[in-house]
């Protein structure tokens, strides 16, 4: 069958170009004899495909093209055909591997800034020496002849290394450093915070380990991120067991899926969490506080656990409810820095187990935590550093506005209460603090957030040098903006 076709096909070919004259042709003309012979070639495959048993046509693969040729015979009206650029061309598509993901396309920037404004509007901005000024030991920018400060500037760089291995790195470049020419303070310097490492060890990443500087898991608020925080500062009560929240050591977190599905939830809603670090975690770490050099063999034990229980079976105003139960132990050896200078030789215990609960407003909202114990407190009556007695925490109520014509906000209100000692000063001091606060955070959109708060302050300064409690009303302000 194909001699018969090659045998016709050179016969149209002599009968179309003779000879002598196919030198003399021009290229117009001999592009119109090849596009008849095409169709003619076409037309005798069509006939004998005709005569030929039915059988299944031929397929071409998915990733071939090829340029298809006229099915037509120009008539003897047609304009000869333009001079064609290019040969009829069969292109293959290739497939592309995808490319390997390195781990540095893994790693996420972000941060926030928190710009605060602080005045005291009546009350001891000021006292006679060995009287104590109203202070906070949570914001050095409360204070006689203060403005503007940074509270807080982080940048957080965190990422998968691989499935089961992770990293976080904070850095905070608002802090000050003391003892400077005549007790002056110098502001802006870079504090390392966060470096740890997490590693996974089932696929469904609910257990993992955890080493490095990290939040210690004691207090529910502790925990919860300052940029995610209602109020502008810390409670003193539950802060004096980890001022700076952080330590060096190594954490074991566990979340079960019914928790974790919750607080997906609740992040979707919206709502200030305080962070997946698990809802059961174990940890040891150093024990003498963020950035402090070891000073004994000992380190400090803290277990935490935390459960949200949904509300919705009970069903009317309990509709769409979380309400979150938890508690915290932590037993510690503390060598406080001692005002001759150095740390203490002693090696104080520090012993104690707090509770806490929180009703996610919506759109009112409870929370409430409190801890007690002992821990290390310079006693004036024997001037010297004990082990003594403490207990604190807040009370705090909050709504949640979704929308307004000034964007979301929520209000809150706040009394907090503190008696014991505050281990990360000079001798330990002792704290005495009652508090009531007010106030509204509203963000006009996700970058941006306004606090406006006062408070009543009545406080003892943290110096054991100093005497009585100071009293007075402050306006506070701050500016958060997140990247």
């Amino acid at each position: 069958m194909q001699r018969r076709l090659l045998s016709a096909s050179f016969g149209a070919i002599f009968a179309i170009l003779p000879v002598e004259g196919a030198q003399a042709q021009t290229v117009q003309e001999l592009q119109a004899q090849i596009d008849e012979l095409k169709a003619t070639i076409a037309e005798m495959k069509a006939a004998q495909k005709g005569k030929a048993s039915p059988g299944p046509a031929p397929t071409t693969p998915a990733s071939v093209a090829v340029a298809a040729a006229p099915t037509t015979a120009p008539t003897a009206t047609t304009a000869p055909a333009a001079p064609r650029a290019e040969q009829p061309t069969v292109a293959i598509a290739a497939v592309e591997k995808p490319a390997k993901q390195q781990w540095y396309d893994r790693i996420a920037i972000r941060g926030y800034t928190q710009l605060r404004f602080n005045e005291i509007i009546s009350g001891d901005r000021r006292a006679p020496d060995g009287i104590s000024r109203l202070r906070s030991v949570g914001d050095g920018g409360i204070g006689d002849d203060t403005n503007f400060t940074f509270r807080r500037i982080r940048l957080i760089l965190q990422g998968d290394l691989s499935d089961r291995v992770s990293f976080y790195f904070q850095p905070d470049f608002a802090n000050s450093v003391a003892n400077q020419s005549g007790g002056e303070r110098r502001e802006g310097f870079v504090q390392l915070r966060d470096a740890y490492v997490d590693t996974f060890l089932d696929r469904d990443k609910r257990f993992r380990l955890r080493f490095g500087q990290s939040k210690v898991p004691f207090g529910w608020e502790n925990m919860q991120s300052s940029s995610n925080r209602l109020t502008l500062d810390r409670s003193d009560g539950i802060n004096s067991a980890v001022p700076g929240e952080r330590d060096i050591g190594v954490i074991a977190y566990y979340t079960p899926r019914q928790v974790e599905r919750i607080w997906q939830r609740l992040e979707e809603d919206g709502q200030k969490l305080f962070g997946n670090y698990g809802a059961f975690g174990v940890g040891v770490f150093n024990g003498q506080g963020i950035n402090r050099t070891e000073t004994n063999d000992g380190v400090m034990t803290v277990a935490m656990a935390t459960w949200p229980f949904a509300l919705d079976g009970l069903g009317g105003a309990f509709d769409g409810q979380v309400l979150e139960l938890g508690g915290a132990l932590l037993r510690n050896g503390v060598q406080p820095e001692i005002r001759s200078g150095g740390t203490s030789d002693t090696v104080y215990r520090e012993e104690r187990g707090g509770i806490h609960a929180v009703l996610y407003p919506q759109p009112l909202g409870f929370q409430a935590e409190w801890n007690w114990g002992r821990g290390p407190e310079f006693d004036v009556s024997r001037q010297a550093i004990r082990s003594l007695p403490l207990n604190g925490g807040y009370v705090q109520t909050m709504a949640r506005v979704r929308r307004s014509p000034v964007g979301p906000f929520m209000p809150y209100a706040r009394w907090q209460y503190y008696r014991g000692g505050w281990k990360a000063l000079t001798n330990a001091p002792r704290l005495e603090t009652d508090e009531i606060e007010l106030g509204i955070e509203f963000q006009p959109n996700p970058e941006l957030e306004l606090t406006l708060a006062y408070a009543h302050m009545q406080r003892r300064e943290g110096d054991e040098r100093l005497a009585g409690r100071a009293e007075g009303d402050v306006i506070r302000t701050q500016l958060q903006w997140n990247y």
